[in-house]
């Protein structure tokens, strides 16, 4: 307990705490969050242009994520559940606009 308090207690970690490559990602969460909320919304709402954008720049960011040195995770983790998550809204925009007879 003592090693953990001393290493939260350390410049580094402070130094990371108030860096953007902390804050950057935190912010970023905010897509994939509303993106996995809107699971539950009705697919006539949903955006094939943008959902395919979002789609691609999770995807070069991941990249960018392990790239950049030092690597981070933190940025490569949001971009994943992101990606996943606007895969997953791009699949229920095809299925809606596309595959679904229409009445």
């Amino acid at each position: 307990m003592n090693r953990i308090m001393k290493t939260l207690r350390s410049k580094e970690t402070r130094e990371y705490f108030m860096s953007t490559h902390f804050w950057g990602p935190i912010a970023n969460w905010l897509i994939p969050i509303a993106a996995i909320a809107d699971i539950q919304r009705d697919p006539t709402f949903i955006s094939g242009k943008m959902t395919f954008a979002l789609c691609l720049y999770s995807a070069m960011f991941m990249r960018f994520a392990i790239k950049v040195q030092p690597r981070n995770l933190l940025l490569f983790g949001c971009h994943f559940v992101n990606e996943g998550a606007q895969i997953t809204q791009g699949c229920r925009f095809i299925n809606h606009h596309y595959l679904q007879k229409k009445e």
